[in-house]
């Protein structure tokens, strides 16, 4: 394994921040009227009133006015029109030449829903603070300071002293050889915790128990044991077919002997965490982890054995895991690095992972973040759902978020833990361009594939090609692509939730336009207007 701890993805992230395009107020409301809380019209004047006798209405309402009220109010026009002007002028400067087409609209806050109200005819009001601190802290946010390697090295020295710095050049997974110390005939998985938490573990540690010996290396006097990490990743997000896609995958003869899809070690289990609810309980060592890789190293090491045409099969199997909580949480770390909740957190998840895997593969799958979140709230929400209630769970966490970004950055707010606890459905979940950034400040680009769920639900068998050539595999037969493709798809829609239909225009329409300035961020991140998900 290289280790140099040059951070692979800097260049990226740099290049982005160099491209940072400031977006325009002008841009965004276009020529929408904008009524704001300094709007002097009479509220109780007809609608069909000629606009022309608001000047008069305006003098008249002046005069209520004190000297200095009405001066700080020309100074604050004037200071906005400034910042307008300054947005325009910027982005005339730095229009990215691919989304040149591209123009958010304004975001809608819905004010007049309560319990029992109908929320699909409330009346909403156009919200400019919100989303003028939305773009603001887009702009104004830096790239993160990427901890280095001693670091890293000095908050987990159990993790770098079990894995070694370098990986076995002849097999393609990272592998190793690790001593086996004291009685070879004791049962390995007698303590694993994944084992004694997981049936379908404990039934293959049981298989694995009876041949474990027999997969021993023997060398000067000493017994070893292969040891194989994940050559891929799939990090998330949840509720973006990341488990269809995992049970896929493992139908290719090279991509197998994965037992759990979502271990969630690196985020939660090392950490002592299972549930957040349930606070903090026994860790899994680095040890249980590994353990869950055991038929892939078992596998290669008969082929590293075996005659050259075995050998050659072995030392292509790679395994893999799907922890959907691998690009985002980061709440177990921040506990046990003792952040504060109001900074930004010091160490990620892709910073221990890329510290002993420099050169892993990272997949990951998006959806139109809309939708993402009402899939989540329907699949982790069990009692008392309908629309209203996701309604109102979504303004409600729109007006958290927007409390946040009035105290803190961007990041911080992201991945605050304690505005993640209290909201109301999980909505940073769909910033993603701020956790793909963040991946690419370790990782490089070309280490990173990123897939959207509609093309991949429009097009299985070209997506899966797609995954296949981004993991180096040979291609499959017929037979088996033809299987691959049929399989039903994986973790569908409740059937009593799909009878609940699609949310609220009102919650659809807050929701898309709470997402575009970040998905506008995302597209151009990855150079690519789909992650616009304007067909939605």
């Amino acid at each position: 394994m290289p280790t140099s701890d040059d951070k692979h993805g800097s260049n990226t992230q740099t290049d982005y921040f160099n491209s940072l395009q400031s977006l325009s107020l002008a841009v965004i409301y276009g020529k929408r009227s904008v009524r704001t809380f300094l709007d002097f019209r009479d509220k109780n004047a007809p609608h069909g009133l000629d606009v022309k006798c608001a000047p008069l209405s305006f003098l008249t309402n002046l005069r209520r006015f004190s000297k200095a009220k009405v001066v700080s109010f020309f100074l604050c026009l004037t200071l906005a029109f400034l910042i307008m002007v300054s947005y325009t002028l910027m982005l005339d400067k730095r229009r990215m030449p691919l989304m040149s087409s591209y123009r958010p609209s304004l975001l809608v806050v819905p004010t007049g829903a309560f319990a029992g109200e109908d929320v699909s005819t409330e009346k909403s009001f156009m919200s400019t603070e919100l989303m003028v601190k939305i773009i603001s802290s887009i702009q104004e946010h830096k790239p993160r300071r990427v901890p280095d390697k001693k670091e890293i090295t000095e908050t987990d020295s159990n993790l770098f002293s079990v894995i070694p710095p370098h990986f076995l050049p002849n097999t393609k997974s990272p592998c190793w050889y690790e001593e086996v110390s004291g009685d070879a005939s004791a049962d390995p998985y007698k303590k694993n915790h994944f084992c004694l938490r997981s049936k379908s573990f404990r039934n293959t540690c049981d298989r694995m128990r009876d041949s474990f010996r027999r997969h021993l290396s023997h060398r000067d006097g000493k017994q070893f044991r292969l040891r194989c990490l994940p050559y891929f990743y799939i990090i998330g997000q949840p509720k973006c077919g990341t488990t269809d896609l995992f049970h896929r995958l493992l139908m290719h003869p090279e991509v197998k002997f994965n037992i759990i899809k979502e271990p969630h070690w690196w985020t939660r289990k090392r950490f002592g965490y299972i549930r957040f609810k349930d606070g903090l309980q026994e860790r899994f060592p680095l040890q249980d982890y590994l353990d869950l890789f055991d038929l892939a190293s078992h596998n290669i090491q008969e082929g590293i054995r075996g005659n050259s045409s075995v050998k050659q099969q072995a030392i292509h199997i790679i395994t893999g895991e799907a922890s959907a909580s691998t690009m985002w949480d980061n709440q177990a770390s921040s506990y046990h690095h003792g952040a504060q909740q109001e900074t930004e957190p010091s160490f990620l998840v892709q910073d221990f992972i890329h510290a002993v895997q420099p050169d892993a593969k990272i997949i990951v799958m998006l959806r139109d973040p809309v939708e993402r979140l009402y899939s989540d709230y329907l699949y982790f929400i069990l009692a008392n759902k309908s629309v209203e209630d996701f309604h109102h769970r979504v303004k409600e966490s729109v007006q958290l978020f927007q409390a946040c970004l009035s105290e803190r950055s961007l990041r911080s707010c992201v991945y605050n833990s304690s505005l993640y606890n209290i909201m109301p459905v999980r909505l940073n979940l769909g910033l993603y361009f701020l956790y793909v950034l963040d991946w690419l400040s370790v990782f490089r680009r070309d280490q990173i594939l990123v897939l959207r769920l509609e093309d991949y639900a429009n097009n299985i068998k070209e997506t899966i090609k797609k995954v296949f050539d981004f993991l180096k595999v040979g291609p499959l037969s017929a037979h088996l692509e033809a299987a691959l493709t049929k399989r039903p798809m994986s973790n569908t829609r409740r059937a009593q939730d799909r009878n609940l239909g699609p949310m609220l225009p009102a919650t659809r329409s807050l929701l898309s336009r709470f997402h575009q300035p970040f998905n506008y961020e995302l597209a151009r991140l990855l150079n690519s207007e789909a992650f616009l998900w304007r067909e939605s």
